[in-house]
């Protein structure tokens, strides 16, 4: 019988496995090979092309997450692999197969690919001067042209294959990678939320607000990464034959749910520089202001990690807190500090009902 050391690494690849991020990128690994083998395979048997190299390197190359991509980019690697042979025909022409011709040739082709509709691909100039340039550097001039049909076919076989590759074979949405995503900043926000109120019910420790910045700049580059997913997402949309099975209608949503929660990690690193701003003697405190403070602090954790909860009590048990406090005879040394938390609480609350009406991302 198996021990639970030895089922780990298999629990983890099955957890790793599980993310629709991770198994988008090994499909579209698969998809990068299969596509570049059809290419070989086309242009080297059964079109029978010379220097059919081009065709599974075009494929590799143009082979993208999307569709839309894919296309567009295969657009530019046509022209910018054109482009590349020609600039090669003319040098070694006009100046033979030698080094500094081949070093002119480069130059050019580095160069061009500095033009606003090469830029993208014009590192694929030069790359294609160095193959074409090293692998035909013997060919006559009358040989040299007679192949250029050939290389410009083999370029376009190789594009063709990776876009039907592409629209054939699973052409992923990434709207669940973005989902995912989504749903893991919210349960990382919740999360620090009730591990800050936790904390401050302990004895005072000065790393702790240190900790907890960091902590929320590390969920903002969650973030950054989520809106990366969804504007993939709704690029991958475009031209897919499978948007019509699964339209992503939630999709719409996330733009507004992300700013939402952008300001939910602002507020939250707001109590954090505010409590370490603070004194650092956190008996002080009022008991009145810190027990009613940090239940909901914790309970507003709870709901941020799953907010489809109703919040509306949170809100009046906040309101009521602010009203309670307003008639006690509290030390003005806090006051700005109570009335700054209280109010960054609010604003989470309010953040936290706006995530739960946006969307319904959790499945």
């Amino acid at each position: 019988m198996r021990t639970t050391e030895q089922l780990r690494p298999w629990s983890r690849l099955r957890d790793w496995f599980a993310s629709p991020a991770n198994q988008t990128d090994v499909l579209q690994l698969v998809k990068s090979v299969v596509a570049a083998m059809v290419a070989w395979a086309v242009a080297g048997f059964a079109l029978g092309l010379e220097q059919s190299f081009l065709a599974p390197w075009v494929a590799l190359l143009t082979m993208h997450e999307t569709v839309h991509r894919t296309l567009w980019r295969g657009a530019q690697t046509v022209l910018a692999v054109a482009t590349g042979i020609l600039v090669s025909l003319v040098v070694v022409q006009f100046f033979e197969a030698t080094v500094w011709s081949f070093g002119l040739a480069l130059l050019v082709g580095l160069l061009l690919g500095r033009l606003p509709g090469l830029r993208t691909e014009g590192l694929t100039v030069a790359t294609t001067v160095l193959f074409v340039v090293t692998t035909g550097y013997d060919l006559s001039e009358q040989r040299a042209i007679e192949l250029l049909p050939d290389r410009l076919l083999d370029t376009a076989v190789g594009v063709g294959v990776a876009l039907l590759v592409n629209l054939v074979a699973f052409p992923p949405l990434n709207d669940r990678s973005a989902q995912r995503q989504i749903d893991d900043v919210d349960e990382r926000l919740g999360e620090l939320l009730g591990d800050m109120a936790t904390e401050m019910r302990q004895p005072w420790d000065s790393q702790s607000e240190d900790d907890w910045i960091e902590r929320t700049r590390s969920i903002q580059r969650d973030l950054d990464q989520a809106w990366s997913l969804v504007r993939t997402a709704r690029e991958a949309g475009r031209w897919n034959p499978r948007r019509r099975r699964h339209p992503g209608a939630a999709l719409a949503t996330y733009p507004e749910v992300l700013l939402r929660l952008e300001e939910g990690v602002a507020q939250t690193q707001a109590v954090a520089r505010h409590v370490r701003d603070a004194s650092r003697e956190a008996s002080d405190w009022d008991p009145r202001f810190k027990d009613r403070y940090l239940d909901l602090l914790e309970e507003v954790g709870r709901r941020v990690a799953d907010p489809d909860q109703d919040v509306a009590p949170l809100r009046q048990d906040v309101g009521r807190l602010a009203e309670d406090l307003s008639d006690e005879d509290l030390s003005g040394r806090y006051w700005p500090l109570y009335g700054a938390l209280i109010a960054n609480l609010r604003a989470i609350i309010d953040i936290v009902d706006d995530v739960a009406t946006a969307r319904p991302v959790r499945t």
